[in-house]
């Protein structure tokens, strides 16, 4: 059974809970779970040969202890997390004390959008979600598959059909692959939809096609390059910048001070394909680097486990990811690398 005391007035408490197999995981490497729980609940963990200990206000220890007993209950029904994905769980938690670890992991968020309702696939998918409704402004940066494009669609055209912004503009840079747009026939606007077709493809598979039409032609919902957005102030919108890693650092910069009041921003992109010419470096790296200190950004990583296309993507990342690491100076461009997990420093705070 669990002991402890408690202190009236420094309102202090020690708590001692017994552990079974596997809890001793909860530490992580070099302890930096359990060093991470402590910095966030404001308590002292300790690891005896049979029990823990948590000492603390008395609300934190028993958020701390909460939280103990729901990854050992986890744990021996055979669920596991990766250190960072089990970092991410109790910040979401931490921050939000009516939640329990289990309904994190275990209870997938539905979003009633237009004509479906769409649900994360994978734990990091849902915090990608969480962040957007948490934060002003949030990056995700993950490989090819893993939903950054569709699931931020998904959450823009709910925030419009429930009337929480006004319009939606979804941009991104046209940047080619190998091709460039001068040899493409047609005028500019027929040179740019290519690039612009999986914003397309994603609204019109929450809407129907006379209401994406219709909103379209009324400039409700825009879709448009980059280049577009200059000397423009954005209000009331849900904004998203897809393919961000092409945008150099002045796009960048330019694209983010469009942000005007009672809007909401998601910046996407995958750094490990940045198809800018030689020597100019990504915004979105910089991005990251010039930002993550920064009040009310959220950063999420996204990585081979959140892809939902045919299995082979998901090893077809996980090999390239194996190949940068050996060859850094392929790699991810200057972005640091998440260490084994989903989010990078940053991550899912509000900064």
């Amino acid at each position: 059974m669990q002991t402890g005391w408690y202190n009236a007035g420094s309102r202090r408490m020690k708590k001692t809970i017994p552990i079974g197999d596997g809890v001793a995981d909860l530490f992580g490497t070099h302890d930096g779970n359990v060093k991470y729980m402590e910095s966030l609940l404001g308590v002292e963990v300790g690891l005896g040969e049979q029990d823990l200990t948590v000492e603390g206000e008395d609300a934190r220890v028993a958020l701390a202890e909460r939280l103990i007993a729901d990854y050992a209950a986890l744990r021996t029904e055979g669920v596991r997390l990766s250190d960072q994905d089990l970092k991410s769980v109790i910040r979401i938690v931490s921050e939000d004390n009516s939640l329990t670890l289990r309904e994190v992991v275990e209870h997938p968020r539905k979003v009633p959008v237009g004509k479906r309702t769409v649900s994360p696939k994978t734990l990091g998918q849902k915090l990608y979600m969480d962040a957007i409704d948490r934060y002003d402004m949030v990056f995700g940066i993950g490989p090819a598959g893993t939903g950054k494009t569709y699931l931020a669609v998904a959450m823009a055209v709910r925030d419009l059909l429930d009337k929480r912004v006004r319009r939606i503009v979804l941009t991104r840079p046209a940047v080619e692959a190998g091709e460039r747009l001068g040899f493409l026939p047609g005028t500019l606007e027929e040179k740019v939809d290519p690039y612009l077709r999986p914003l397309y493809d994603a609204l019109h598979d929450m809407l129907d096609q006379d209401r994406v039409e219709r909103f379209l032609e009324r400039r409700v919902i825009e879709i448009a390059p980059i280049a577009f957005m200059r000397g423009r102030t954005l209000n009331d919108a849900f904004v998203i910048l897809d393919e961000a890693q092409n945008t150099t650092s002045e796009q960048m910069k330019m694209f983010l001070t469009r942000i005007g009041y009672s809007s909401r921003t998601v910046i996407n992109g995958d750094v490990t394909q940045v198809d800018l010419p030689f020597g100019k470096r990504s915004g979105l790296v910089e991005a990251h680097e010039v930002l993550s200190g920064v009040d009310g950004i959220g950063f999420v990583a996204l990585d081979e486990r959140d892809v939902v296309r045919h299995p082979l993507v998901s090893r077809i990342v996980r090999a390239y990811g194996a190949y940068s690491a050996e060859k850094p100076e392929q790699g991810s461009l200057g972005f640091p690398a998440p260490e084994a997990g989903r989010t990078p420093p940053g991550a899912l705070e509000a900064r």
